[in-house]
Protein backbone atom coordinates (compact mmCIF):
# COMPACT_ATOMS: atom_id res chain seq x y z
CA UNK A 1 0.00 0.00 0.00
CA UNK A 2 1.19 3.57 -0.71
CA UNK A 3 1.88 6.20 1.62
CA UNK A 4 -0.08 9.13 2.01
CA UNK A 5 1.80 12.16 2.97
CA UNK A 6 0.89 15.76 4.53
CA UNK A 7 2.25 18.48 1.61
CA UNK A 8 0.90 21.60 3.46
CA UNK A 9 -2.04 22.49 6.17
CA UNK A 10 -3.24 26.18 6.05
CA UNK A 11 -6.31 28.18 7.95
CA UNK A 12 -7.84 31.11 7.85
CA UNK A 13 -8.00 33.12 11.29
CA UNK A 14 -10.97 32.33 13.56
CA UNK A 15 -13.79 35.11 13.13
CA UNK A 16 -15.87 35.81 16.03
CA UNK A 17 -19.28 34.16 15.19
CA UNK A 18 -21.55 36.81 15.53
CA UNK A 19 -23.28 38.73 13.15
CA UNK A 20 -22.82 42.64 13.26
CA UNK A 21 -19.60 41.44 15.14
CA UNK A 22 -17.13 39.23 13.56
CA UNK A 23 -14.70 40.17 11.07
CA UNK A 24 -16.16 37.55 8.84
CA UNK A 25 -19.16 37.14 9.32
CA UNK A 26 -20.42 39.04 6.79
CA UNK A 27 -18.76 37.00 4.22
CA UNK A 28 -20.13 33.66 2.03
CA UNK A 29 -18.91 30.68 3.51
CA UNK A 30 -17.23 29.72 -0.13
CA UNK A 31 -14.95 32.85 0.06
CA UNK A 32 -13.41 30.94 3.22
CA UNK A 33 -12.69 27.57 1.51
CA UNK A 34 -11.80 29.13 -1.49
CA UNK A 35 -9.14 31.52 0.73
CA UNK A 36 -7.55 28.43 2.05
CA UNK A 37 -7.73 26.27 -1.13
CA UNK A 38 -6.22 29.10 -3.01
CA UNK A 39 -3.29 29.30 -0.48
CA UNK A 40 -2.89 25.87 -1.05
CA UNK A 41 -2.66 26.50 -4.58
CA UNK A 42 -0.24 28.94 -4.14
CA UNK A 43 1.97 28.36 -1.16
CA UNK A 44 3.06 24.97 -3.27
CA UNK A 45 2.88 26.36 -7.06
CA UNK A 46 -0.26 23.38 -7.68
CA UNK A 47 -0.68 22.49 -11.30
CA UNK A 48 -4.55 22.16 -10.32
CA UNK A 49 -4.93 19.83 -13.06
CA UNK A 50 -3.55 17.42 -11.34
CA UNK A 51 -5.32 17.66 -8.07
CA UNK A 52 -7.60 14.74 -8.55
CA UNK A 53 -10.28 15.90 -5.88
CA UNK A 54 -11.21 18.26 -2.96
CA UNK A 55 -12.94 16.25 -0.23
CA UNK A 56 -14.62 18.94 2.33
CA UNK A 57 -16.53 18.83 5.50
CA UNK A 58 -19.31 21.27 6.09
CA UNK A 59 -21.85 20.70 9.30
CA UNK A 60 -24.78 22.77 8.95
CA UNK A 61 -25.67 21.93 5.01
CA UNK A 62 -28.27 24.69 4.57
CA UNK A 63 -28.68 28.48 3.14
CA UNK A 64 -25.17 29.77 2.00
CA UNK A 65 -23.24 26.50 3.37
CA UNK A 66 -25.48 24.14 1.28
CA UNK A 67 -24.83 22.14 -1.73
CA UNK A 68 -21.59 21.17 -2.57
CA UNK A 69 -18.81 23.09 -1.46
CA UNK A 70 -15.80 21.07 -1.86
CA UNK A 71 -16.34 21.74 -5.47
CA UNK A 72 -17.91 25.21 -5.51
CA UNK A 73 -15.19 26.83 -3.69
CA UNK A 74 -12.31 25.09 -5.39
CA UNK A 75 -13.75 27.15 -8.40
CA UNK A 76 -13.67 30.35 -6.67
CA UNK A 77 -10.22 29.38 -6.01
CA UNK A 78 -9.63 29.77 -9.02
CA UNK A 79 -8.89 26.29 -9.79
CA UNK A 80 -8.90 23.66 -12.95
CA UNK A 81 -12.58 22.79 -13.80
CA UNK A 82 -11.19 19.06 -14.25
CA UNK A 83 -10.53 18.67 -10.33
CA UNK A 84 -13.23 17.53 -8.87
CA UNK A 85 -15.04 18.23 -5.38
CA UNK A 86 -17.00 16.88 -2.78
CA UNK A 87 -18.68 17.37 0.74
CA UNK A 88 -19.16 15.34 3.85
CA UNK A 89 -20.70 15.67 7.00
CA UNK A 90 -19.83 14.01 10.24
CA UNK A 91 -20.67 16.82 12.22
CA UNK A 92 -18.02 18.01 14.49
CA UNK A 93 -15.38 15.10 13.03
CA UNK A 94 -16.01 15.80 9.74
CA UNK A 95 -12.59 17.67 9.63
CA UNK A 96 -10.87 14.57 10.46
CA UNK A 97 -12.84 12.29 8.00
CA UNK A 98 -12.15 14.55 4.72
CA UNK A 99 -8.56 14.08 5.81
CA UNK A 100 -9.27 10.48 6.57
CA UNK A 101 -10.28 9.76 3.24
CA UNK A 102 -8.58 11.80 1.14
CA UNK A 103 -5.43 9.73 2.69
CA UNK A 104 -6.77 6.43 2.22
CA UNK A 105 -7.69 7.13 -1.76
CA UNK A 106 -4.08 7.98 -1.56
CA UNK A 107 -2.81 5.02 -0.14
CA UNK A 108 -5.22 2.61 -1.94
CA UNK A 109 -3.46 4.40 -5.23
CA UNK A 110 -6.93 5.44 -6.58
CA UNK A 111 -6.02 9.15 -6.40
CA UNK A 112 -2.28 10.85 -6.15
CA UNK A 113 -3.46 14.56 -4.81
CA UNK A 114 -6.27 15.22 -2.78
CA UNK A 115 -6.95 18.59 -0.78
CA UNK A 116 -8.76 17.77 2.29
CA UNK A 117 -10.29 20.39 4.43
CA UNK A 118 -13.69 21.98 6.05
CA UNK A 119 -15.43 25.28 6.86
CA UNK A 120 -18.13 26.51 8.60
CA UNK A 121 -19.29 30.12 9.52
CA UNK A 122 -21.16 29.57 13.13
CA UNK A 123 -22.35 33.32 12.59
CA UNK A 124 -24.63 32.03 9.59
CA UNK A 125 -25.88 28.60 10.63
CA UNK A 126 -26.79 30.30 14.72
CA UNK A 127 -28.86 32.67 12.73
CA UNK A 128 -30.64 30.00 10.80
CA UNK A 129 -31.10 27.73 13.83
CA UNK A 130 -33.07 30.68 15.65
CA UNK A 131 -35.03 31.65 12.34
CA UNK A 132 -36.28 27.87 12.32
CA UNK A 133 -36.83 28.31 15.72
CA UNK A 134 -38.98 30.96 15.51
CA UNK A 135 -41.30 29.22 12.38
CA UNK A 136 -41.66 26.58 14.79
CA UNK A 137 -39.11 24.43 12.96
CA UNK A 138 -37.68 21.63 15.25
CA UNK A 139 -33.84 20.96 15.62
CA UNK A 140 -33.20 17.85 13.15
CA UNK A 141 -32.51 15.64 16.62
CA UNK A 142 -36.24 16.46 17.55
CA UNK A 143 -37.60 16.30 14.20
CA UNK A 144 -40.87 14.07 13.81
CA UNK A 145 -39.33 12.15 11.30
CA UNK A 146 -36.68 10.76 14.19
CA UNK A 147 -39.87 9.75 16.87
CA UNK A 148 -38.77 6.08 16.82
CA UNK A 149 -34.86 6.78 16.82
CA UNK A 150 -35.36 8.95 20.11
CA UNK A 151 -37.66 5.44 21.60
CA UNK A 152 -34.52 3.49 21.03
CA UNK A 153 -31.68 6.60 21.49
CA UNK A 154 -32.61 9.72 22.75
CA UNK A 155 -30.38 12.38 21.83
CA UNK A 156 -29.90 15.43 23.37
CA UNK A 157 -28.29 18.79 23.54
CA UNK A 158 -24.69 18.49 23.46
CA UNK A 159 -23.83 21.26 26.51
CA UNK A 160 -26.35 19.16 28.18
CA UNK A 161 -24.91 15.86 27.31
CA UNK A 162 -21.66 17.39 28.66
CA UNK A 163 -23.26 18.36 32.02
CA UNK A 164 -24.55 14.84 32.62
CA UNK A 165 -21.01 13.60 32.06
CA UNK A 166 -19.38 15.81 34.22
CA UNK A 167 -22.26 14.65 36.75
CA UNK A 168 -21.70 11.28 35.84
CA UNK A 169 -18.01 11.23 36.06
CA UNK A 170 -17.82 13.13 39.23
CA UNK A 171 -15.75 15.94 37.73
CA UNK A 172 -16.03 19.47 39.70
CA UNK A 173 -16.91 22.63 38.25
CA UNK A 174 -13.15 23.60 39.81
CA UNK A 175 -11.61 21.31 37.45
CA UNK A 176 -13.43 22.31 34.67
CA UNK A 177 -12.98 25.59 35.15
CA UNK A 178 -9.06 24.85 34.86
CA UNK A 179 -9.73 23.45 31.68
CA UNK A 180 -10.90 26.27 30.39
CA UNK A 181 -7.95 28.72 32.22
CA UNK A 182 -5.15 26.43 30.76
CA UNK A 183 -6.28 26.73 27.34
CA UNK A 184 -6.31 29.94 27.38
CA UNK A 185 -3.11 30.98 28.55
CA UNK A 186 -1.45 28.45 26.43
CA UNK A 187 -3.40 30.10 23.02
CA UNK A 188 -1.98 33.18 24.49
CA UNK A 189 1.57 32.13 24.71
CA UNK A 190 1.18 30.42 21.27
CA UNK A 191 -0.04 33.78 19.60
CA UNK A 192 2.94 35.76 21.15
CA UNK A 193 5.36 33.40 19.95
CA UNK A 194 3.96 33.06 16.47
CA UNK A 195 3.19 29.49 16.67
CA UNK A 196 0.29 30.09 14.28
CA UNK A 197 1.96 31.66 12.06
CA UNK A 198 3.07 29.02 9.55
CA UNK A 199 -0.48 27.89 9.14
CA UNK A 200 -2.48 31.11 8.98
CA UNK A 201 -3.12 32.89 6.18
CA UNK A 202 -5.56 35.86 5.62
CA UNK A 203 -8.80 36.60 4.77
CA UNK A 204 -8.70 39.12 2.24
CA UNK A 205 -12.06 40.84 0.78
CA UNK A 206 -12.40 41.40 -3.17
CA UNK A 207 -11.07 44.83 -3.17
CA UNK A 208 -7.64 43.40 -1.78
CA UNK A 209 -8.81 44.44 1.86
CA UNK A 210 -7.85 42.39 4.99
CA UNK A 211 -10.71 41.21 6.64
CA UNK A 212 -8.80 39.29 9.55
CA UNK A 213 -5.60 38.32 9.99
CA UNK A 214 -5.84 37.07 13.27
CA UNK A 215 -7.71 34.47 15.68
CA UNK A 216 -10.09 37.20 17.25
CA UNK A 217 -12.09 34.91 19.92
CA UNK A 218 -9.64 34.74 22.32
CA UNK A 219 -9.61 36.27 25.91
CA UNK A 220 -6.16 36.35 27.25
CA UNK A 221 -6.86 38.30 29.90
CA UNK A 222 -9.39 35.48 31.66
CA UNK A 223 -8.66 34.58 34.93
CA UNK A 224 -9.32 31.84 37.42
CA UNK A 225 -11.66 34.25 39.00
CA UNK A 226 -13.55 35.63 36.19
CA UNK A 227 -14.36 32.07 35.66
CA UNK A 228 -15.16 31.41 38.91
CA UNK A 229 -17.80 33.97 38.17
CA UNK A 230 -19.83 33.13 35.13
CA UNK A 231 -23.29 31.40 35.66
CA UNK A 232 -23.54 27.86 33.97
CA UNK A 233 -25.36 28.35 30.81
CA UNK A 234 -27.75 25.44 30.02
CA UNK A 235 -30.15 24.87 32.87
CA UNK A 236 -32.63 26.96 31.44
CA UNK A 237 -32.43 25.35 27.89
CA UNK A 238 -32.34 21.76 29.68
CA UNK A 239 -36.13 22.13 30.75
CA UNK A 240 -37.57 24.15 28.09
CA UNK A 241 -40.60 21.94 26.50
CA UNK A 242 -39.69 20.28 23.17
CA UNK A 243 -43.20 19.29 22.10
CA UNK A 244 -46.49 18.53 23.32
CA UNK A 245 -45.54 16.29 25.62
CA UNK A 246 -43.65 18.03 27.43
CA UNK A 247 -40.25 15.93 26.45
CA UNK A 248 -37.01 18.56 27.44
CA UNK A 249 -33.30 17.63 26.92
CA UNK A 250 -33.21 16.38 30.30
CA UNK A 251 -35.94 14.02 30.32
CA UNK A 252 -34.43 12.89 27.15
CA UNK A 253 -30.42 11.71 28.95
CA UNK A 254 -33.13 10.69 32.16
CA UNK A 255 -34.77 8.47 29.77
CA UNK A 256 -31.78 6.67 29.53
CA UNK A 257 -30.06 7.15 32.69
CA UNK A 258 -33.41 8.29 35.04
CA UNK A 259 -30.80 7.72 38.40
CA UNK A 260 -28.83 10.42 37.16
CA UNK A 261 -29.22 13.92 39.14
CA UNK A 262 -27.47 16.36 36.10
CA UNK A 263 -26.03 19.54 37.33
CA UNK A 264 -24.75 22.66 35.74
CA UNK A 265 -20.83 22.41 34.88
CA UNK A 266 -20.04 24.41 31.88
CA UNK A 267 -20.58 28.30 30.42
CA UNK A 268 -18.71 30.09 28.19
CA UNK A 269 -15.58 30.42 29.60
CA UNK A 270 -15.12 26.70 29.17
CA UNK A 271 -17.18 25.40 26.62
CA UNK A 272 -16.20 25.55 22.82
CA UNK A 273 -16.37 29.39 21.25
CA UNK A 274 -18.56 30.06 18.53
CA UNK A 275 -16.34 31.12 15.46
CA UNK A 276 -16.16 30.95 11.89
CA UNK A 277 -13.60 29.52 9.88
CA UNK A 278 -12.56 27.14 6.93
CA UNK A 279 -9.38 24.53 6.91
CA UNK A 280 -7.23 23.14 3.91
CA UNK A 281 -4.69 19.98 3.76
CA UNK A 282 -2.71 18.98 0.85
CA UNK A 283 -2.60 14.99 0.55
CA UNK A 284 -0.07 13.23 -2.11
CA UNK A 285 1.70 9.85 -3.00
CA UNK A 286 5.35 9.89 -2.87
CA UNK A 287 5.24 9.98 -6.54
CA UNK A 288 3.31 12.99 -7.21
CA UNK A 289 5.25 14.92 -4.99
CA UNK A 290 8.73 13.59 -6.51
CA UNK A 291 7.17 14.51 -9.61
CA UNK A 292 5.97 17.84 -8.88
CA UNK A 293 8.87 19.00 -6.18
CA UNK A 294 6.83 18.76 -3.24
CA UNK A 295 8.36 18.09 0.02
CA UNK A 296 6.59 16.04 2.56
CA UNK A 297 5.55 17.28 6.45
CA UNK A 298 4.28 14.40 7.80
CA UNK A 299 3.21 10.81 6.66
CA UNK A 300 -0.50 9.83 7.55
CA UNK A 301 0.09 6.80 9.91
CA UNK A 302 -3.61 5.53 10.94
CA UNK A 303 -6.88 6.54 11.02
CA UNK A 304 -9.92 5.37 12.41
CA UNK A 305 -13.77 5.72 13.59
CA UNK A 306 -15.13 4.94 16.83
CA UNK A 307 -18.84 5.54 17.74
CA UNK A 308 -20.26 5.51 21.42
CA UNK A 309 -23.04 6.40 23.33
CA UNK A 310 -25.61 8.51 21.41
CA UNK A 311 -27.37 9.74 24.51
CA UNK A 312 -24.71 10.96 26.29
CA UNK A 313 -23.15 11.80 23.36
CA UNK A 314 -19.14 12.83 23.64
CA UNK A 315 -17.82 10.06 24.93
CA UNK A 316 -16.50 8.02 22.04
CA UNK A 317 -12.73 9.91 22.36
CA UNK A 318 -11.27 7.90 24.31
CA UNK A 319 -12.12 4.70 22.30
CA UNK A 320 -11.19 5.87 19.37
CA UNK A 321 -7.70 7.04 20.88
CA UNK A 322 -6.88 3.06 22.07
CA UNK A 323 -8.42 1.59 18.15
CA UNK A 324 -6.01 4.10 16.20
CA UNK A 325 -2.93 3.55 18.46
CA UNK A 326 -3.94 -0.44 17.91
CA UNK A 327 -4.08 0.14 14.20
CA UNK A 328 -0.64 1.46 14.13
CA UNK A 329 0.58 -0.65 16.66
CA UNK A 330 1.38 2.29 18.70
CA UNK A 331 0.77 3.03 22.60
CA UNK A 332 0.43 5.82 24.12
CA UNK A 333 3.72 6.20 25.49
CA UNK A 334 4.98 6.92 21.63
CA UNK A 335 2.77 9.88 20.45
CA UNK A 336 4.08 13.04 21.39
CA UNK A 337 1.38 15.70 21.11
CA UNK A 338 -2.02 14.91 21.31
CA UNK A 339 -5.61 16.96 20.08
CA UNK A 340 -8.12 16.52 21.54
CA UNK A 341 -10.94 19.15 20.81
CA UNK A 342 -12.46 21.06 23.35
CA UNK A 343 -15.72 20.94 22.52
CA UNK A 344 -16.41 21.37 25.95
CA UNK A 345 -13.95 21.48 29.03
CA UNK A 346 -15.47 17.97 30.34
CA UNK A 347 -13.72 16.29 26.94
CA UNK A 348 -10.61 16.70 27.17
CA UNK A 349 -10.41 16.35 31.09
CA UNK A 350 -12.13 12.91 30.62
CA UNK A 351 -10.09 12.05 28.17
CA UNK A 352 -6.90 13.12 29.69
CA UNK A 353 -8.45 11.07 32.91
CA UNK A 354 -8.62 8.29 31.31
CA UNK A 355 -5.60 7.29 29.09
CA UNK A 356 -3.56 8.92 31.92
CA UNK A 357 -2.15 11.57 30.10
CA UNK A 358 0.69 14.38 31.17
CA UNK A 359 -1.32 17.37 30.36
CA UNK A 360 1.82 18.69 28.82
CA UNK A 361 1.53 16.97 25.75
CA UNK A 362 -2.52 18.01 25.67
CA UNK A 363 -3.79 20.58 23.65
CA UNK A 364 -0.09 22.69 24.09
CA UNK A 365 -1.19 25.53 21.89
CA UNK A 366 -4.78 26.14 23.86
CA UNK A 367 -8.07 24.45 21.80
CA UNK A 368 -11.42 25.46 21.38
CA UNK A 369 -11.96 27.20 23.96
CA UNK A 370 -10.04 29.88 23.62
CA UNK A 371 -9.85 29.95 19.45
CA UNK A 372 -13.02 28.62 19.09
CA UNK A 373 -14.44 25.74 17.37
CA UNK A 374 -15.51 26.44 13.43
CA UNK A 375 -17.52 22.76 13.25
CA UNK A 376 -17.15 21.47 10.14
CA UNK A 377 -13.02 22.76 9.53
CA UNK A 378 -11.53 21.81 13.70
CA UNK A 379 -10.45 18.61 12.70
CA UNK A 380 -8.35 19.91 9.82
CA UNK A 381 -7.44 22.93 11.83
CA UNK A 382 -5.90 20.75 15.13
CA UNK A 383 -4.10 18.50 12.15
CA UNK A 384 -2.14 21.77 10.94
CA UNK A 385 -1.60 22.62 14.46
CA UNK A 386 0.04 19.40 15.50
CA UNK A 387 2.17 19.08 12.41
CA UNK A 388 3.25 22.81 12.62
CA UNK A 389 4.11 21.79 16.51
CA UNK A 390 5.57 18.78 15.50
CA UNK A 391 8.03 20.57 13.66
CA UNK A 392 8.79 23.30 16.32
CA UNK A 393 9.51 20.72 18.88
CA UNK A 394 11.22 17.73 17.00
CA UNK A 395 8.48 15.36 17.83
CA UNK A 396 7.68 12.38 16.14
CA UNK A 397 4.02 11.09 16.57
CA UNK A 398 0.75 13.68 17.09
CA UNK A 399 -2.57 12.21 17.71
CA UNK A 400 -5.93 13.99 16.93
CA UNK A 401 -9.64 12.77 17.81
CA UNK A 402 -12.67 14.67 18.93
CA UNK A 403 -15.85 14.13 19.89
CA UNK A 404 -18.91 14.51 17.24
CA UNK A 405 -22.56 14.31 17.61
CA UNK A 406 -24.77 10.95 17.37
CA UNK A 407 -22.17 9.70 19.90
CA UNK A 408 -19.06 9.33 17.33
CA UNK A 409 -15.65 9.91 17.24
CA UNK A 410 -12.79 9.84 14.25
CA UNK A 411 -9.18 10.19 14.77
CA UNK A 412 -5.85 10.13 13.18
CA UNK A 413 -2.12 9.48 13.68
CA UNK A 414 0.68 11.22 11.75
CA UNK A 415 4.16 11.27 11.93
CA UNK A 416 6.65 14.24 11.20
CA UNK A 417 8.48 13.50 8.51
CA UNK A 418 11.45 15.54 6.34
CA UNK A 419 11.75 12.66 3.39
CA UNK A 420 9.64 10.26 1.81
CA UNK A 421 9.50 6.77 3.86
CA UNK A 422 11.05 4.34 1.44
Amino acid sequence: MAEAYIIDAVRTPRGIGKQGKGALAAQHPQHLAATVLKAIKERNNLDTATVDDVIWSVSTQDGMQAGDMGRMAALDAGFDITSSGTTLDRFCGGGITSVALASAQVMSGMEDCVIAGGTEMMSLTAAMSQEKMKAGIKPPMMGSYNERLQAVHPQSHQGICGDAIASKEGFTREELDEVGYRSQQRAAQAVAEGRFAKSVVPVVADDGTVLLDHDEYARPQTTREDLAKLEPAFPKIADVPLDAEGTTFRKLINKKYPDLEIKHFHHAGNSSGVVDGAAAVLIASKDYAQKHGLKPRARIVATANMGDDPTLMLNAPVPAAKKVLAKAGLTKDDIDLFEINEAFAVVAAKFVRDLELDWDKVNVNGGSIALGHPIGATGSILIGTIVDELERRGGRYGLVTMCAAGGMAPAIIVERVEDFVD
